[in-house]
């Protein structure tokens, strides 16, 4: 597979990543607390723009 292809994910894809329910990560693109755009009806994620948001949970929630 093209790695450039790699870099963005489906919403099953960041589910199984995060290991949450897809509804979660649906719940989160919608509420714009999970970085994501759109393409057409449905959610598209860039993994790096995903690692970013659990380094910035991990910092929020350490207090650091």
């Amino acid at each position: 597979m093209n790695a450039a292809v790699e870099l963005v994910m489906t919403v099953k894809e960041v589910a199984q990543y995060l290991r949450v329910n897809q509804r979660t990560v649906y719940r989160l693109a919608v509420d714009r607390k999970l970085p994501g755009f759109k393409v057409g009806a449905t959610w598209r994620f860039k993994r790096v723009d995903i690692d970013g948001w659990i380094a910035a949970q991990s910092i929020a929630n350490t207090g650091g």
